[in-house]
């Protein structure tokens, strides 16, 4: 596809007995803020490693810029997949300095990526005087260097206050406005529903879910019905139009519809004219928390 920056096809990966991942298959487009979303222990960490060349996938495999890896694609991309790793005693400046050199790449840009980061006041001072959260801004910048295309992130907010996962918040849609391609993974679902614009789902190495987040992470309109009828009503809420799901709980039928979508009036009405009438009628809403619950431990 000429617009996915990734595409990752079928991808296993074994540690002995140990199934990390299990025929992973999804698309990035370019442009795109993508999470990559699970619980601990759910494979994120090892499908980044994997894109990144850091690992081997043990069958699978994946294209960059619709092309098979090559070492010349590391020049597009800047990763952090670790705890930043600086000279405690050297400042940004010449800690970005010595990350230049490693990545080949000049080091003219310094200053700019540390204005980006908003480090630009800390530049001559040591990183041991930095928070985590400036930190993690200052590996941010060093991902920068080499203005690269996409930039791949482990868990970004890992580990920060606040405040700092506010800042990191904030640079990521920045970044993203650049027109930076971003994939970062997370196991917070707040920080992937506020940043994100698609995302992939993972649980035990098995995608469960991908596309928009809107489309995957959006709140639903849980409609209650009830009568002494609960055969009929069934059959009747079948017809009921505009609903995605429809479940039953003993003497309960549950309809799911998008966000702001459902009509209690119309519902009430269609079923009137099925000569129903409904002991229970209410209306609930489905928090994103309970919806990614579900996913995860289906």
């Amino acid at each position: 596809m000429q617009n996915s920056v990734l595409q990752i096809d079928k991808i296993d990966k074994h540690y002995g007995t140990l199934q990390a991942l299990r025929q992973v298959s999804f698309n990035v487009p370019k442009g795109s803020v993508f999470g990559i979303l699970g619980p601990n222990g759910s494979g994120k960490t090892t499908l980044l490693g994997i894109i990144m060349d850091v690992l081997k996938a043990s069958s699978g495999s994946y294209q960059w810029f619709g092309e098979p890896p090559t070492s010349n694609q590391r020049k597009r991309m800047g990763s952090l997949l670790e705890t930043p790793n600086f000279y405690h005693y050297l400042s940004a400046i010449d800690n970005l300095k010595i990350s230049a050199a490693i990545k080949g790449v000049e080091d003219s840009h310094i200053h700019s990526v540390l204005e980006k980061v908003n480090l630009g006041e800390r530049k001559y001072s040591k990183f041991k005087t930095f928070s985590l959260g400036m930190k993690q801004r200052l590996a941010i910048a060093a991902c920068l260097l080499g203005n690269p295309e996409v930039l791949v992130f482990d868990e970004p907010t890992n580990g920060l206050d606040p405040v700092g996962i506010a800042e990191i918040r904030n640079l990521i849609q920045q970044l993203a406005s650049d027109g930076k391609t971003i994939i970062m993974a997370s196991h917070l679902l707040d920080e992937v529903e506020k940043v994100c614009t698609h995302v992939a789902i993972l649980q035990k190495g098995k995608l469960l879910a991908n596309g928009h987040v809107q489309d995957i992470l959006s709140n639903d309109d849980i409609v209650e019905l009830s009568c002494n009828n609960i055969e009929l009503l069934q059959k009747v809420a079948l017809q009921i139009t505009g609903h995605t799901k429809l479940e039953q709980k003993e003497n309960t039928i549950l309809l799911f519809f998008p966000s702001g979508s459902a009509n209690l009036e119309s519902i009430n009405q269609t079923c009137f004219q099925h000569h129903i009438t409904l002991t229970h009628l209410v209306l609930k809403k489905r928090s994103l928390e309970s919806k990614f619950f579900e996913l995860t431990n289906a």
